[in-house]
Formats: C-alpha cells, structure tokens, sequence
C-alpha cells in the first residue's frame, strides 16, 4: 500500500442528459488530474442526475416524461458511456469511481450503480445499491450480493456502498471482511448527521472515507426542462430553499478525524493525499473483522449469487446412429 491523491468531485449534473453530464465528468476529471488525482471519485447518481421529483412531487404523479427521459439517458453496463468513461480514466491515467442510473439490457427498471473504471483495464466492477431508500424505490430497482466486492488497485483496496447502504450493519461487515482501506460512499444525505455517520464508519473499521455529494442550484435546470415549473415548485423551493442538491462532501481519516470537508452550497473538489499504509498500524487497536471480532459468537453468511430475472437451461440432445434423437 501507498499514499494516494483522491479527488471527490462535488459538481452539478446536467439533469437528465447522459451525453452533456459525461462531458462534465470529462472536464472535472482532467482538471483533477492536473493537480495529481490518482482516484477520481463522483457521487451518487451523477450520470445523468437525481430523478429528485420523487421528493418535489407526489409520486407517479404526471411524471412520465421525466421518466421517460431518466431511462432515455440511463447508463448501459457495458456500453457505449462505459466505454467513454474508461477513455476517460485511461487518457488521464486515473481510477475513476462514479454514480450512474444504470438501464438494465431489457426491460424497464433502472439501477442506482456506482462504477470502477481503472486507467488500463477499464469498467472492472459494478455496484448496486440493495435497497432504494423510500421513495426511491419507485425508480430504481435492488441490487444482489454479486456486486459486493472490493477493488484492487494498486494503492490499496477500495470499494463501499451507495447512501443509506451505508447503515446497514451487515452489508458493511462483508465488505470490511476483505479488506478495504478506503471506503467510498456517494451519497444524496445532507446535514450533520450524516457527516457524523462517515466519520463512525472510518472509527469503525480503522479506514478513510470520503463522501461524495452533487450540488444542483434549482437556476442550473435548464428552462426548457419538460413541466419545470412543476418539477421545482415555487412552495416547495419556498420550504426547502433553491439548492435541490445541497452537497455535503467530506474525506475522513481512520481516526475519525477530518480531512477534508464538508463542503456545501458550491461546487469543488476535494483533494487530499491519503496514507492507506496507515490503515494498518490504526488496526492494531481495534480491527472489526479480525482480533476484535468473536467468530465463534458471531458468525455471517452472505449469498453472492447473482439474481437475474430468467435462467436458461439447455438441455443437451445426442442423436444415435439410426438417426432418433434421444434426450
């Protein structure tokens, strides 16, 4: 392990509009580059934005066309914006961990996904988010167990969950489990709280955080945005105020301590050097999946196994010398 320069990347999407917000990803991740970023981290969501009018509206309430243009502008995994995200990490020789709402190949359920793309492999690994939160689960689909793994890279391991994952007990056991020294987690959460959640999670498990968040002024919505005036209503930006993203960014140490952060109410970056060779000795103290955690007490058992929709069995036939076909 060795010391890497992440850059958490607080920035507005362009809502609803893959191909304009992937050229925003492109110009924040050279500018971070520049300045030395080796991990280039987006938040959640980010391509191609927060279907936040499950928040502004009551739900399924006249929003087909703003659903409609989530699916239109949904990210195929893989891809063709897979493929330009990985030119991306690979022509700024960046790992690159991003945010998308992820299509499904058929059908229409979109995924909350967070991406991993490396500078010389490209797209390596893909996660899901289990579990929606609230009304979040009127858009996007739950995950499964496959796509709960840390990333090798060569600085160390990284990986995390997406949001609210991020509480839940046992998801985060399993990945502590294989070693992760820098965790990640993009989220949509502002406020206090949450910022005091990232900072239990790098106590947790003797690790850095960082927390990503986009941040959307309600004048960045373009005008000719499908019903906009319905999207942001006047009484709710009167209650809520005219940043629909508020952003919330932070990186925290292994102690606890923080970093970097947190920012609100702008966009910017985050830079920090992290030492992940550190993670090791803020473990001798207290490691939660090692000689501070009771096996034979305790014992978890995660299913890995991918769920897709339709399994396809063939059946394989032979056809004997008289020519009848036997199965």
């Amino acid at each position: 392990m060795t010391t890497v320069r992440v850059a958490a990347v607080q920035a507005s999407y362009v809502l609803m509009d893959r191909e304009a917000t992937l050229d925003c990803v492109e110009e924040l991740t050279a500018v971070a580059a520049r300045q030395g970023a080796q991990l280039v981290v987006f938040p959640e969501a980010f391509v191609p934005g927060t279907p936040f009018w499950i928040d502004t509206q009551p739900i399924w309430e006249g929003d087909d066309d703003w659903f409609r243009l989530l699916a239109e502008n949904a990210v195929a995994v893989p891809g063709p914006a897979t493929d330009r995200l990985a030119a991306i990490a690979h022509e700024h020789g960046v790992w690159l961990a991003i945010g998308v709402n992820e299509r499904a190949p058929a059908g229409g359920t979109i995924y909350n996904t967070l991406l991993y793309l490396s500078p010389d492999a490209g797209l390596v690994e893909k996660h899901r988010k289990l579990v929606p939160t609230g009304s979040e689960r009127t858009v996007w689909g739950t995950g499964d167990g496959s796509t709960l793994h840390v990333v090798e890279t060569p600085f160390g391991r990284i990986g995390g969950l997406i949001c609210w994952e991020n509480y839940m007990p046992l998801a985060r056991f399993h990945m502590y489990a294989q070693g992760v020294d820098l965790w990640l987690a993009p989220t949509l959460a502002g406020g206090d709280a949450w910022v005091a959640s990232m900072r239990h999670l790098a106590r947790e498990n003797r690790m850095f955080v960082v927390g990503i968040n986009p941040v959307l002024h309600a004048d960045r919505i373009r005008a000719d945005f499908p019903h906009r005036d319905r999207l942001v209503p006047a009484d709710w930006l009167a209650r809520n105020g005219s940043w629909v993203e508020p952003g919330n960014s932070v990186i925290v140490g292994p102690d606890g301590s923080m970093i970097a952060g947190p920012v609100r109410e702008r966009e910017e970056t985050l830079i920090a050097d992290l030492d992940l060779g550190s993670v090791r000795s803020a473990r001798r103290m207290f490691d939660p999946v090692g000689h501070y955690n009771r096996p034979d007490v305790f014992r978890l058992h995660v299913d890995t196994s991918p769920r897709p929709p339709v399994v396809v069995e063939s059946i394989a036939l032979s056809e004997p010398e008289n020519g009848a076909t036997h199965r």
